[in-house]
């Protein structure tokens, strides 16, 4: 996944996207007001951690080493645990269990998905709550996308630019980074499988989980929609 550039992760995503976390958490907390703790799966360099701990007594947990590096150096006073989200295993229970930004289509097949499913709402207290920000659908999926985001400050410049293409079920996306700052000239590329799933597909795993389940195909924090789980009480 990021395993070579966790280092550019978040300049590329505020300054080069614009993505707003700050905003983005508002949005979640508005949706557990009685939540007093959580669990970030797929919590990456603890952008959104940053704001959480502000609301929550929070634990992130990410399968990249380098992201949690990252993480653990913003967020010093969270717990954070490397694990695969699709065999997360904590030993204790949370209030809620999110997984934003698309994280989820790592899982890339269904099987996985379904183990995803699970750990989350193993995870989960009586009357708790699931917040998934799913990866694109199948129907809004466009195939040879071409994308770019550009970070230009005045000591680094980056580019990563992107065609993605389907393959066994997955969309698969070609990072190719350039980086040039007073260190020299880097280029490299990683590869990103993310498995294309539908909204009844992300809904039955989580039925299939014990949850009661709502989707939402509209808004969420990027505008891609969310999956909503809550565990009877």
């Amino acid at each position: 996944m990021f395993d070579k550039s966790p280092h550019l992760y978040d300049l590329l995503y505020e300054k080069g996207l614009g993505k707003d976390y700050p905003a983005e958490v508002a949005t979640i907390v508005e949706r557990l007001p009685e939540a007093r703790t959580l669990l970030d799966v797929a919590c990456g360099t603890g952008l959104h951690l940053q704001h959480l701990v502000e609301h929550f007594d929070c634990v992130g947990a990410d399968l990249d080493e380098g992201m949690l590096a990252v993480a653990r150096h913003r967020c010093p006073t969270v717990t954070l645990v490397q694990a695969d989200m699709t065999e997360l295993d904590l030993g204790q229970t949370f209030d809620a269990v999110i997984c934003l930004f698309s994280s989820i289509g790592y899982v890339a097949t269904e099987q996985r998905l379904r183990a995803t499913a699970a750990a989350m709402a193993r995870h989960l207290n009586p009357g708790g709550t699931v917040l998934v920000e799913p990866w694109l659908t199948p129907d809004v999926w466009t195939d040879g996308h071409i994308g770019m985001l550009t970070v230009d400050e005045p000591h680094l410049k980056i580019c990563r630019i992107n065609r993605s293409r389907l393959e066994d079920g997955c969309t698969v996306l070609d990072f190719h980074y350039l980086v040039v700052s007073a260190d020299g000239v880097e280029r490299f590329t990683e590869e990103h499988r993310l498995g294309l799933f539908t909204w009844d597909q992300y809904r039955e795993a989580f039925e299939a989980a014990g949850l009661d389940v709502s989707v939402q195909t509209e808004g969420g924090p990027m505008g891609r929609g969310l999956i909503v789980g809550r565990r009877p009480s």
